[in-house]
């Protein structure tokens, strides 16, 4: 877990901070520009580099080697992505065991910069105290938000508890009209959200062009404007992801359960590739299904219940009593087998069938759902997909 403190450094900090930043950012393009792109190992860059790192930028040991990481570190990741490293920007720095240590007794962060080390100020409310009272946690990352403020993010790590063991599956359906909907039950929908960013992308709008296009006097009131509303959008949409998270795990823990979810990889770039208008491409591009798992998995972990990914391949079309491929329309579901004929909501289909196919990658040999056998006897393609 991630915990963020505002820090309170002198003006003489200040200054160090700043060439600190500067300093790495400028240690990484150095990197990221000596070493052939195709290098990602941290410790291979390292024995190229380190040297000329320390001498040319009068970074620490181990801030250099944390430089070295940072590139190795975004290669892997761009990597995957098909795409290069292009730049590193001064607005953080990675800090270790050796560089970065947390002071209880005064509240303070020790950090490594430039100039030596320094012990500087942390402003903490009753959340990050009851986080941080008793700990010694052996990783930060000094940055500087979009504020102008400077902040530590520490990092604490707990010994996570064992997976709770169960053949009972709750499946969760992601969508933009419903965030979520639960074999369970539970649903959230997904109108507040959306008219929260319509709201902020019409008011965006018509400030940049008063900023741009407006009189000597509306110019300046529209770009503090602007920058005061900076982040509100996304704040409301981590505080809603936070709490449906939260509410999933819960239910798991109450019932004793494994949280299947939609494996939705690649989904943003699929449906970039379709003719869509603009305020359709805004609404999809703004769907926050990754966050939201993001913080399922991590609170799972917490908590001690699995959540795994499972395709999500034909889910919301395939009937969750006979298995067959049924008709959808919008909300709605019908299923044509002629000895079955369910019908209901789509989404609410599409989590029960996530739960089926979580049941099988749970447990393959004697899921309590349905067996194995049956399972991938059946025409549906979304739990063939299962293999």
């Amino acid at each position: 877990m991630t915990i963020v403190c505002k820090l309170n450094p002198t003006p003489e900090q200040v200054v160090k901070i700043e060439a600190t930043l500067k300093a790495f950012a400028d240690a990484c393009n150095y990197v990221n520009q000596t070493v052939k792109p195709t290098i990602t190992s941290a410790s291979s860059i390292q024995n190229l580099v380190y040297p000329e790192v320390r001498s040319i930028y009068g970074l620490s040991a181990n801030l250099a080697v944390r430089a070295c990481a940072r590139v190795g570190a975004n290669r892997k990741t761009a990597k995957l992505k098909g795409k290069p490293v292009k730049s590193f920007k001064p607005t953080s720095v990675d800090y270790d065991a050796r560089i970065f240590d947390f002071r209880e007794k005064d509240w303070t962060a020790s950090l490594t910069l430039v100039d030596g080390r320094e012990h500087i100020k942390l402003v903490v409310s009753n959340y990050q105290r009851g986080k941080l009272v008793g700990r010694k946690p052996t990783s930060a990352q000094l940055c500087k938000h979009r504020d102008g403020q400077y902040y530590i993010h520490i990092q604490v790590k707990d010994e996570a508890p064992q997976p709770i063991k169960s053949d009972n599956v709750i499946g969760v359906d992601f969508g933009r009209r419903e965030i979520a909907h639960t074999s369970s039950g539970d649903q959230w929908d997904g109108k507040q959200i959306q008219r929260v960013r319509d709201k902020y992308n019409r008011v965006r709008a018509s400030l940049a062009k008063k900023a741009t296009k407006g009189t000597r006097s509306t110019r300046p009131a529209a770009r503090r404007l602007l920058k005061r509303l900076q982040g509100r959008e996304r704040r409301f949409q981590m505080w809603l992801n936070h709490n449906i998270s939260k509410r999933i795990v819960q239910s798991a823990i109450a019932t004793k359960s494994v949280v299947a979810i939609e494996n939705l990889t690649g989904i943003r770039d699929r449906t970039n590739a379709k003719p869509r208008n603009k305020v359709e491409r805004f609404r999809s591009n703004s769907w926050a299904f990754y966050q939201l798992r993001q913080f399922l998995e991590y609170k799972g972990l917490q908590f001690g219940v699995e959540i795994i990914a499972v395709p999500p391949a034909w889910s919301s079309q395939t009937c969750h009593k006979c298995l067959h491929i049924g008709l959808r329309s919008e909300k709605s579901f019908k299923c044509t087998n002629d000895s079955c004929l369910w019908h209901g909501d789509s989404n609410w289909i599409a989590a029960n069938v996530l739960s089926l196919i979580g049941a099988v990658a749970v447990n393959p040999l004697r899921g309590s759902v349905l067996s194995c056998e049956r399972i991938r006897a059946t025409e549906s393609p979304a739990i063939l997909s299962l293999g």
